[in-house]
């Protein structure tokens, strides 16, 4: 079974996290499509939270096209993965490495490691991945 994690002093909603680790779970392929998620009532039990943070979690993705609910069976990875138009793509991920290039410069990073870290981490990415 998926092991989902929260930590309530980030700064992050509840819900945020539990979306967060959805997506980068799919994204690595850890999750398959048609793989199906802890029920609501149990990821709320296993996490010690109210049930309607995991359904407004459960709900969000579903919204974002990453799962599907099914009355009475319960929340399965999507089929088909999500993807947004080219535009959008590129100016989400324009936000993404601005912030990582912030958050990195912070730690006294220089563009050589940032590169290396962003690069390490595609190809950690890709070996997850099924073939």
């Amino acid at each position: 079974m998926l092991l989902f994690s929260i930590n309530p002093h980030s700064g992050v909603p509840v819900y945020r996290q539990i979306m967060d680790q959805v997506r980068y779970h799919v994204a690595a392929g850890t999750l398959a499509p048609g793989q199906q998620l802890p029920s609501i009532r149990e990821l709320a039990h296993t996490l010690a939270v109210n049930p309607a943070t995991i359904a407004k979690a459960y709900s969000e993705l579903e919204h974002d096209g990453v799962i599907e609910l099914q009355r009475g069976r319960g929340a399965f990875i999507h089929a088909t993965p999500p993807s947004m138009p080219r535009d959008q793509r590129r100016q989400r991920l324009r936000t993404l490495a601005e912030r990582m290039a912030v958050e990195a410069r912070q730690t006294g990073a220089d563009d050589a490691d940032i590169r290396v870290a962003l690069d390490q981490a595609l190809i950690s990415l890709n070996r997850k991945r099924p073939s």
